[in-house]
């Protein structure tokens, strides 16, 4: 009798299997970036401050942190599909939850379920993409998938920001409940689970890898919110923060190298591609989060403009990374994606040296072509990498290798966020110290403004009063031109990043399939 060879296992369409779940990474990576501008008004909504508001964003990234890296080993507990759409229904019951939110703790515990929920969606959309196209077929689909995730987050600030002067910040939540029923129910018709994605029986869990991971993700994502506020290691409570991360950290790698059913496997970092690819897309994914947190409140606290302005000056970004698309749609077979990833980057480094040349006369408009230079570089920067990082995997590995992947580049942006507000306070430093001598009798031009204010003053006040009012002043353009320099030194370490990343992208190995 002869033998039957089985086949490969194929869905029945994979361009309608990418439908859904692409739709719910782009819900998820809205989701990071939409409350941020509406921040100031929840905190109003349940008479809160500003610092104690930033629960709402630490909370979601907590949660997603959690559910990441664990992709791989809540698909074979309860079968990918059912993952999917479970964590879909969690994400937009939460979202309810969010938006009837009446206080400060219900909303905190809402997100984080929602962060529970969204976590796994777009390793998920990652993994679907990787197994199941090859070739052109694979340049187009990473395309969609780098449409995104990188344009999502830029257009998360911008909508929020309109919906919150319009409507209200609660609507910034309910938008997600008629998409997530969606979502769910092309879910049902479209996604398929291949045989290695399905529900296994006997599947152990893994308490100690769990318990560690919580450790981990919840102490760094702490110390990273309140790093900054705290003075980072001169704080006691920061210190207590890093001993509890960094054993956490250990005990979790510990843990899932011993443990047979362990929540990640790490033998994929033996990939040296995936390796590699993932340490750029990290690095990548820090400065993107971070200059998309910084220009706007740059827009907002040096220039004055409100928080829509500030969000649409961001749009321009979302001009690029479509052009980065379809640019690499288009040439991702036709040329060695490493030369499309390397003139991507120059580009991002172009994009950010100019923002470099800010200045306190600017218009929303001059941020418009370092914008689109930024979008487009990031675009076909990253596009290129995320292909060639998993395209040396095997299919059953892709669930695995998109969770650990996306969960390094999470605790990358985390840290890449929170640098933002460090490099300004101490860049502003660094500068207010350098230009104090400034303001000395002994230089000429200080004494010729002091005199010109003290004369302007003086029509309105006493001498006393009026060289008071002067000195004071000259000293807060003195602050004013510090953050002007902080915000200009920063984007401009932004760019020397970029050129590190440019001297590890010819070093990737490229494979035909």
């Amino acid at each position: 009798m002869e033998n039957k060879v089985e086949s490969p296992w194929k869905p029945d369409n994979p361009w309608l299997l990418i439908i859904p779940t692409m739709l719910a990474a782009f819900m998820f990576a809205l989701d990071e970036t939409i409350a941020n501008i509406a921040l100031p008004h929840m905190a109003g909504s349940f008479s809160v401050s500003n610092q104690e508001s930033i629960w709402v964003l630490t909370s979601y990234l907590i949660a997603s942190c959690l559910t990441i890296p664990m992709i791989d080993w809540l698909s074979k507990t309860f079968g990918r599909k059912a993952l999917f759409m479970g964590s879909v229904a969690l994400f937009t019951v939460s979202s309810f939850l969010c938006g009837i939110s009446s206080s400060i703790g219900m909303m905190v515990i809402a997100r984080f379920l929602q962060g529970l929920g969204g976590g796994v969606l777009i390793p998920i959309a990652q993994a679907i993409m990787m197994e199941n196209f090859k070739g052109d077929d694979l340049n187009k689909a990473g395309s969609i998938f780098g449409m995104v995730v990188i344009i999502a987050p830029i257009l998360g600030p911008v909508l929020g920001g309109w919906i919150t002067e319009n409507w209200s910040w609660h609507w910034i939540y309910f938008i997600n409940i008629p998409i997530g029923i969606l979502i769910i129910a092309l879910s049902i018709k479209l996604i398929e689970d291949p045989p290695y994605a399905r529900k296994q029986d006997n599947v152990k869990t893994d308490y100690w890898g769990l318990i560690f991971l919580v450790m981990f993700a919840v102490a760094f994502e702490i110390m990273m919110d309140k790093g900054n506020d705290q003075d980072w290691f001169n704080s006691s409570f920061i210190v207590k923060l890093t001993i509890i991360w960094v054993i956490g950290l250990i005990g979790f790698i510990i843990s899932q190298i011993k443990q047979k059913d362990s929540l990640v496997k790490f033998e994929v970092l033996g990939d040296f591609n995936y390796l590699l690819g993932t340490i750029i897309l990290t690095v990548m994914n820090a400065i993107l989060l971070a200059s998309m947190a910084m220009l706007p409140q740059f827009m907002q606290n040096m220039m004055g403009y409100d928080s829509f302005t500030s969000g649409l000056t961001m749009m321009p970004r979302g001009i690029g990374c479509l052009a980065g698309v379809i640019i690499c749609g288009k040439m991702s077979s036709k040329i060695d994606p490493r030369i499309l990833s390397f003139t991507g980057v120059l580009i991002l480094c172009l994009g950010s040296w100019s923002l470099g040349f800010l200045n306190l006369e600017i218009s929303p408009l001059s941020v418009v072509v370092p914008n689109i230079l930024y979008g487009l570089g990031m675009t076909m920067g990253m596009i290129p990498v995320v292909t060639l990082s998993c395209k040396t995997l095997l299919p059953e590995q892709m669930s695995n290798a998109s969770g650990l992947q996306n969960f390094i580049k999470t605790i990358g942006g985390a840290v890449g966020t929170s640098l933002v507000a460090t490099f300004i306070s101490r860049f502003s430093q660094k500068h207010q110290f350098m230009m104090v001598d400034w303001l000395r009798e002994t230089n000429s031009v200080y004494m010729e403004r002091l005199q010109a204010y003290i004369g302007q003053f003086s029509s309105i006040t006493d001498i006393s009063t009026a060289t008071h009012m002067a000195e004071s002043m000259l000293y807060n353009q003195l602050n004013t031109q510090a953050h002007l320099w902080a915000y200009i030194d920063s984007f401009r370490l932004f760019a020397v990043a970029g050129l590190i990343i440019l001297f590890l992208i010819p070093i990737l190995k490229v494979k035909k399939n």
